[in-house]
């Protein structure tokens, strides 16, 4: 239904050739905007990695063969997905949090003590809700990744790239296991001539194929501005930010340019003009859209300039729309946010799966608050079939002939670092 409002075939080719006259006259305009830090949106992100990473070791711990706790070094083998910095040991890190993870441990052939973690109580029955909300929701998370594919070039991404962004569009942990099999009509698994493993869509969808600024428009009956095909998107600035007169100008007239949706072909624009950056735009305001809290690391789309078919520094747009998009420098990283979706630091839209994270962070957070309280002590897990895990454990550990975790964490280097470095920051 929403298709049919946007071009039929006469109109879609007029707009084509509208935007192709056009972008020939208007070049990249050089306008520098300042970053102005917006406190709001920090909050937004502040704590997003310590999240992140706990909320991957619950589904590592509750997956694993080994009920009641899981060794450490299994833990370690998937460091480079956590996200943590490279001088924090994990079990440092997992000792944090007592109100979600509960120590013990086994003695390894050597008798050398092997601490282990399993999973409070608390965080079971919440992981559980966690994993209903995405039953429930699966379709959802089904479009959401045939859109991602559809944004690119050859309907294809690595499984490297998809990884790094699965827990900003809610895909489960293991979705390569318990998603992508389930639709065999969708997704093919593909060999890429880098010898990496990609996910191919093998069927394109034209009623997905309509970004969320053309559904806004729709929705908003602006029926002049969908014919001309020139869609505006929605600003908004940091409290205080101050634009000057030639810098106004330039952005009404930046928004009165042709609009391409992010899922048509853009091969004809020539990417110096300021058309061909609004398409750029227009790409990762949907990106954004597709991700549950409207928000990314920068990163994560460093390696998608081949696939989405972008022109080197792709990534200045953060820079040059900060009324579009926030660049966040917390965590010691570059967080892209969208403004549009966020009154203050309150999500608009909310998913179910964010309320679940939300509850999850406050277990985080009480729990870190009770450990330096004193109130937690180091225990053993009851009920612990101690011989039995021990038996386990010497039959893993002669396997892996005993890695250490400081062994491991000498060799653990991140698999998700990106093909192009931030060589400036914002």
């Amino acid at each position: 239904m929403v298709q049919c409002l946007f071009f039929g075939r006469a109109r879609w080719w007029f707009g084509l050739l509208y935007g192709f006259n056009y972008q020939q006259k208007c070049g990249l305009v050089n306008v520098k905007l300042k970053w102005v830090k917006d406190r709001s949106l920090d909050s937004v992100v502040a704590g997003d990695r310590d999240l992140r990473a706990a909320s991957f070791l619950v589904s590592m711990i509750s997956s694993s063969s080994i009920r009641c706790c899981v060794p450490i070094y299994h833990l370690t083998r998937r460091r480079g997905q956590l996200g943590l910095p490279h001088d924090l040991k994990l079990s440092t890190f997992v000792r944090r949090y007592p109100s979600v993870f509960l120590e013990s441990h086994v003695f390894d052939s050597a008798g050398s003590r092997v601490p282990c973690f399993g999973l409070t109580h608390e965080a079971l029955e919440l992981h559980r809700e966690e994993l209903n909300v995405v039953k429930q929701n699966r379709m959802d998370f089904v479009n959401r990744l045939c859109k991602l594919l559809m944004l690119t070039r050859d309907w294809t991404l690595p499984l490297q790239t998809i990884d790094q962004l699965k827990w900003d569009l809610g895909l489960p942990y293991d979705y390569q296991n318990n998603l992508i099999p389930h639709h065999p009509e969708l997704f093919s698994l593909v060999n890429l001539p880098d010898d990496r493993v990609g996910l191919k869509l093998l069927s394109w969808d034209d009623e997905l194929a309509v970004s969320k600024l053309q559904k806004n428009a729709v929705l908003q009956q602006n029926k002049e501005d969908i014919k001309c095909g020139c869609l505006a998107f929605p600003i908004r600035f940091t409290r205080g930010f101050g634009l000057k007169r030639k810098c106004m100008e330039w952005l009404r007239e930046w928004q009165r340019l042709p609009y391409t949706s992010p899922y048509s072909d853009a091969s004809h624009l020539d990417p110096r003009t300021d058309v061909s950056e609004k398409r750029i735009v227009g790409v990762f305001h949907e990106l954004l859209h597709l991700t549950i809290q409207k928000k990314t690391e920068r990163k994560n789309v460093s390696n998608l300039r081949m696939p989405l078919g972008l022109p080197q520094k792709f990534t200045k747009v953060f820079k040059r729309h900060p009324g579009i998009f926030y660049i966040s420098k917390k965590n010691d990283t570059q967080t892209v946010v969208l403004r549009e979706a966020y009154e203050h630091q309150q999500l608009l839209q909310r998913h179910r799966l964010v309320e679940i994270r939300e509850r999850f962070a406050s277990m985080l957070r009480e729990g870190l608050l009770d450990r330096s309280r004193g109130l937690y002590k180091n225990s053993a897990c009851d009920g612990l079939e101690q011989e039995r895990l021990n038996d386990v454990y010497d039959d893993e550990m002669s396997d892996n002939k005993c890695i250490s975790e400081e062994e491991s964490n000498c060799n653990l280097l991140s698999d998700y670092d990106s093909d192009e470095a931030i060589h400036d920051p914002c």
